[in-house]
């Protein structure tokens, strides 16, 4: 099941965004992650979904972490699907792929036109996903970032 995360599941959505964040080789920070998550929900800045186990309701497997924002070429609102984890134990279940569903419904919702993502180059296991849900990878782009210090 997929539905929105509220702040009390923060818990176990903390649990797994710091597996998450292990996966890319960042390190492991419960408190500092608690509160990031916290910040984002209470603030109305982000938008989470979390999937639930089929069978125990009660225990989160997988979220997806999403930013709205604007593109001014397109003059519209687009997505930053952020961050996407599913628990080790529960994948090859489809549950991305629900995940990534109801990103495309809320996007519907908001009439947003666009849904953008970044991963590493060497998930290929992630980009099977978002080519099989029909995400094009961008070759005309380029992606920077500015480390601000």
């Amino acid at each position: 099941m997929i539905r929105k995360a509220t702040t009390q599941d923060l818990d176990q959505l903390t649990n797994l965004f710091d597996q998450y964040a292990v996966f890319y080789k960042n390190p492991s920070n419960y408190e500092k992650h608690y509160a990031y998550l916290k910040e984002r929900l209470e603030n109305n800045e982000a938008t989470i979904f979390v999937a639930s186990d089929e069978t125990n309701k009660d225990k989160l497997i997988g979220f997806v972490l999403i930013y709205v924002t604007f593109s001014s070429l397109a003059l519209n609102r687009i997505l930053i699907l952020n961050d996407i984890f599913v628990d080790s134990s529960a994948r090859k279940k489809g549950i991305g792929e629900k995940l990534i569903q109801q990103t495309v419904e809320f996007a519907k919702e908001l009439g947003a036109q666009d849904i953008r993502l970044r991963t590493a180059k060497n998930n290929t296991v992630a980009q099977g996903l978002y080519h099989k849900m029909g995400f094009v990878r961008e070759d005309f782009l380029y992606s920077y970032d500015l480390a601000v210090k």
